[in-house]
């Protein structure tokens, strides 16, 4: 049975369940292809919107520096093929954007994905831009701490106005804190809006959105209470971007996430500032993710429960889909 989404929310996935090893990753610039040829990732996406009684209306696309435009070109047809609007998750690594010295560096894996967004006609852009994952950077507190959201600012603002944003057809770029481990010093929504407020105030609009992922605000050291404390006050500021809806700990089957997507969607929704979700889920032994799960064992663990990775993706968007219709029930979308 087909289920109609009844609010006007973009509902989509962030197909990260296909792996990154072996499909969203690059191998010399090329996109990994299927037995007949297929980019994976499309072909994964395909069987998805086909299995799915939910049909997603967007994906959330990683993309690395140095991937060859002609494969951009026919991952983004193939996707917009299926009546997905793409949004362009911007991956940035080896270098540490707190740090001075990597200013450039920074800039430079972010404009050639910036102008490519551009070039594909995206709406949105997302990041998790602001830390290096899995670094051993120390925590940043105090004077330091405002030391390194001046640097970001400095550098998402160079990477702004070099990139043309100004004008074009982006209308937000979404910035995602991680959990402690994962980031050392932009580990909790207050410390991520921190950047996002000040990148605002330094560029004289509400350009920069604080994207809320339940996942990390589960894993934040932050109640549920205190994450939809702040979820209203990032909106009443304007600064509210998309929501994730990924089980913490796991980051598997929505099932196991203790309550805590629930909470902060109905949160979201109270804002009247919902407009985009998307649903996340990793590949529990994805290459990629080992750092992960020597972090936390709990990543580690098989939540799918005998199906495969896209059934449990189209049983999240089943189940976010009935969430997000009965909020509009209710009348909080």
């Amino acid at each position: 049975m087909n289920i109609p989404l009844i609010p006007n929310i973009r509902l989509g996935v962030v197909p990260t369940h296909l792996r990154f090893v072996g499909a969203l990753v690059p191998e010399s610039g090329q996109y990994p292809r299927d037995a007949s040829g297929e980019i994976k990732v499309v072909a994964g996406m395909r069987e998805l919107c086909a299995i799915s009684p939910v049909k997603p209306s967007c994906v959330q696309i990683s993309f690395f520096p140095g991937t060859d435009p002609g494969q951009v070109d026919e991952l983004i047809a193939g996707l917009k093929a299926l009546d997905l609007e793409v949004d362009f998750i911007l991956m940035v690594g080896g270098v540490n954007p707190m740090n001075p010295a990597d200013e450039d560096a920074v800039v430079a894996q972010l404009l050639p994905n910036l102008k490519a967004a551009i070039a594909h006609g995206a709406r949105n852009v997302s990041s998790t831009s602001i830390e290096e994952w899995m670094s051993t950077e120390p925590r940043h507190d105090g004077a330091a701490f405002e030391a390194a959201i001046a640097q970001n600012v400095k550098v998402h603002l160079r990477a702004y106005h070099e990139a043309g944003l100004a004008g074009s057809c982006i209308e937000n770029w979404n910035i995602e804190f991680l959990r402690p481990g994962e980031f050392k010093t932009f580990t909790n929504l207050e410390r991520g809006w921190a950047f996002v407020s000040a990148a605002n105030k330094a560029l004289g609009s509400k350009f920069f959105k604080q994207l809320v992922d339940a996942a990390h605000c589960g894993d934040s050291g932050l109640s549920i209470a205190e994450n939809a404390d702040l979820i209203a006050r990032i909106a009443a500021a304007g600064e509210l971007g998309s929501f994730h809806a990924s089980a913490k700990t796991t980051r598997g089957c929505l099932s196991t996430d203790d309550g805590w997507i629930g909470a902060l969607l109905t949160a979201m929704a109270k804002t009247g500032e919902l407009q985009q979700v998307f649903v996340e889920l990793f590949d529990h032994a994805d290459p990629a993710l080992e750092a992960l799960r020597n972090l936390d064992p709990g990543h580690g663990i098989d939540t799918r429960d005998g199906r495969t990775y896209n059934q449990v993706t189209a049983d999240g968007l089943t189940d976010i889909a009935r969430r997000l219709n009965n909020l509009a029930a209710r009348g909080l979308l």
